[in-house]
């Protein structure tokens, strides 16, 4: 089963501007997760060096987000979502990758990292897909050049990395220092990431992204949840307003994920993967309404405009093209 991108048929799910709107609603939805997941930590009573509770408290949300996925799945196809035979062995892989491996590394190196630190290497995971992209696709039959990495791309990637380093910029700058156990571990997790979103346009087109996202989340999720466990962390605090915070941020990796896997099935991985570098920006907005930090200014909106310059680059030969046809 050959995907719009390859056999060069129009799909909506292709179009720039829908490609942008779905983004950007993932990429809000994912900001979002930052200020709730330190809400979560409060009312669940984990400490921030807490690094087995709070991978306890992840792999509750991933294994939620799977059934939640999985029953949207069921009522929207009429069926129980079962993977089709032959890519099972990849959807285990990937919720190892993108799910239980990616977070693995991420709240440990978080726990020994600076925040700011850590919110860069993260958004550079974009960056390492759309050169993996170029290195993969491009080397393969049948897939189009729109992988290949270009001095539009370079150059797109890198102004919206700059408004990435410019919003996490202190007046105190950066330390230099970097540990195996901080820094390194950051930039495993990007690079789990990167890979798993380049991993998954190679067999996502062949069912249905429900079904692929949700047994992916189930099975990453129970893995995070066992491991969380066996180093014995504990998760605490359950009332209604916990647990409609957990609930939400299911909501939150159920839909975001879902639609990103859907945009990945019908466009080359750059094309979408550029625009988690609003990932970032949106976190530092919305925790600035939510819990009350200093985000509103000057800086910060330079640094969006950046991010948008950055996407505008990327996209501006693909919308030169849409305009000529």
């Amino acid at each position: 089963m050959e995907t719009s991108v390859k056999n060069g048929q129009s799909s909506i799910l292709t179009k720039n501007i829908v490609v942008c709107g779905i983004a950007l609603l993932c990429t809000f939805l994912w900001g979002s997760a930052f200020p709730s997941i330190k809400v979560g930590y409060r009312l669940f009573s984990i400490a921030d060096n807490d690094t087995a509770s709070q991978m306890l408290f992840a792999g509750y949300r991933f294994t939620l987000a799977g059934i939640l996925t999985l029953i949207i799945g069921w009522i929207g196809n009429r069926r129980f979502p079962i993977p089709k035979k032959q890519i099972r062995k990849n959807i285990l892989i990937l919720g190892l990758l993108q799910t239980t491996f990616q977070y693995l590394f991420f709240y440990i190196g978080l726990s020994h990292t600076e925040g700011s630190k850590g919110s860069i290497i993260t958004a550079s995971n974009y960056f390492f897909a759309i050169v993996m992209a170029h290195f993969w696709f491009t080397k393969k039959r049948g897939y189009s050049g729109e992988d290949r990495m270009n001095l539009r791309k370079t150059v797109g990637c890198l102004l919206g990395l700059s408004g990435v380093v410019l919003v996490n910029f202190t007046a105190n700058g950066f330390d230099g220092s970097f540990t195996l156990t901080g820094e390194g571990c950051m930039v495993v997790s990007s690079l789990v990431a990167a890979v798993a979103s380049v991993y998954v346009k190679t067999f996502a087109a062949e069912d249905n992204t429900f079904t692929i996202t949700g047994w992916q989340f189930l099975f990453g999720g129970l893995v995070l949840t066992a491991i969380g466990f066996f180093l014995g962390g504990s998760v605490q605090g359950f009332t209604l307003k916990s647990s409609a915070l957990l609930l939400y941020m299911a909501i939150i990796s159920s839909v975001a994920f879902s639609l990103w896997t859907l945009l990945l099935t019908h466009n080359p991985v750059g094309k979408v993967a550029i625009y988690g570098f609003t990932n970032p920006i949106f976190g530092v907005l919305l925790s600035g309404l939510i819990l009350g930090e200093n985000a509103f200014t000057l800086k910060n909106l330079i640094a969006l405009l950046c991010v948008c310059a950055g996407i505008l680059t990327v996209n501006l030969r693909i919308k030169a093209k849409s305009v000529e046809n």
